[in-house]
């Protein structure tokens, strides 16, 4: 066998659907779309689970039981290697971050992750850290201050004084 005797397997290569060269070409007249309406159109395209107007399934259908995500903690990211345009012996903190637009937006805290090198020596404050931030955080003298989770109070119970 040599170079020149390689060919893809039958049925895997497929010639290119050329729409709309006349009706003998087997692709002519409606070009593949069908009769009129919507889907006929250019430029036309229904959203995933729209049925025309009719209250779609996904709104019909009742939302009950557990999700985690209610529940779970949102952090909002920051880079280490952005830390760096703070000055040399900083104080980092959740205030300083969004007062020059890295942590934007509600959230339960900030959480530094480990992405890029530090160059300069900070304190920084935050709510989570990655172990690979907090290594190069201290390998370059500086510190990392945990601040405590916010701690909700738990709901009191769905029975009344009255129903005792």
């Amino acid at each position: 066998m040599r170079l020149h005797d390689l060919k893809p397997r039958p049925g895997a290569k497929h010639r290119r659907k050329r729409l709309g060269q006349g009706e003998s070409s087997g692709h002519g007249k409606t070009s593949g779309r069908g009769g009129k309406g919507q889907t006929a159109r250019s430029g036309s395209s229904i959203r995933i689970g729209f049925e025309g107007g009719q209250m779609p399934l996904i709104r019909r259908i009742p939302k009950r039981g557990f999700n985690n995500t209610r529940h779970g903690t949102r952090y909002l990211p920051v880079n280490l290697e952005t830390l760096n345009r703070f000055d040399d012996g900083a104080r980092v903190d959740e205030a300083a971050l969004r007062s020059v637009g890295l942590a934007n937006g509600r959230s339960d805290g900030v959480k530094i992750l480990g992405d890029g090198e530090l160059t300069k020596k900070l304190t920084v404050t935050a709510h989570a850290f990655s172990a690979s931030a907090k290594a190069k955080i201290e390998a370059k003298g500086g510190t990392c201050e945990l601040i405590a989770a916010k701690i909700v109070p738990a709901r009191k119970s769905a029975q009344s004084p009255k129903a005792q």
